[in-house]
């Protein structure tokens, strides 16, 4: 019964496979990702990290063999089964928006340019490699890139999919909330500045009432976690 529930609703465990999160995330860390949130009607918002199953064709290689260690918490669900393609990316747009990157230029979303200097990998371009748009992200789905973007097999590299490289948002598993291996790493995953300012943005479209609110309790949520992530 406790498996069942933390498989369904609470905190799961996953390990960083690749370098395409980098310097956010480094190969062998490990998160925790909210499972509980979306059971409430929420959905992933620009900014976050999001865990998310191969939307189909994303990886070609097989999963590692899983150790005893790791079937046994694969077992009560603090670590995803073996056999699970997930991938983790940042989410930079969401249904409705129009995304696009020119070479030598910013990710813009809605127009709006999009500051990303507090996470993109040293030495990285936003897109130098693979520009993109302009686009709309169809409904239900979300535009991820890697924060190693010169490293990093994203959206960008799937535009000739059935949702121009958009990935569902049922194939997402959770939001990461926590880096929380190894111990010197630990830290809370918050949403960067860059993103309050789009939703700053929003009203024009969504309503200034709506818009403000979000913006201020991200802002207190970063205040209180910040204590906790430095060091």
């Amino acid at each position: 019964m406790l498996a069942l529930v933390i498989k369904t609703f609470l905190l799961q465990a996953f390990s960083i496979p690749s370098d395409s999160m980098q310097n956010t995330l480094q190969r062998g860390d490990r998160v925790l990702v909210d499972k509980l949130t979306p059971w409430f009607g929420a959905e992933p918002e620009r900014g976050e990290v999001v865990v998310f199953n191969d939307p189909g064709g994303w990886l070609d290689f097989p999963p590692p063999e899983p150790n005893a260690f790791q079937q046994a918490l694969s077992w009560v669900g603090l670590m995803p089964s073996a056999d699970q393609q997930n991938l983790i990316k940042r989410v930079v747009g969401v249904a409705g928006d129009t995304v696009e990157c020119r070479r030598g230029g910013q990710v813009t979303v809605n127009g709006e340019p999009l500051d990303e200097s507090s996470y993109l990998y040293p030495g990285n371009t936003p897109c130098g490699d693979r520009p993109f748009g302009p686009l709309e992200v169809p409904d239900d789905h979300l535009w991820v890139l890697g924060d190693h973007r010169q490293n990093s097999q994203d959206s960008r590299y799937h535009m000739d999919g059935p949702a121009g490289g958009a990935v569902p948002v049922d194939d997402v598993v959770g939001r990461a909330v926590v880096r929380a291996w190894p111990v010197d790493r630990w830290g809370a995953l918050s949403v960067p500045d860059a993103y309050d300012e789009l939703s700053a943005a929003a009203p024009a479209a969504l309503g200034l009432v709506g818009a403000v609110p979000l913006v201020l309790w991200r802002r207190r949520l970063r205040a209180a976690a910040e204590p906790a992530t430095r060091g």
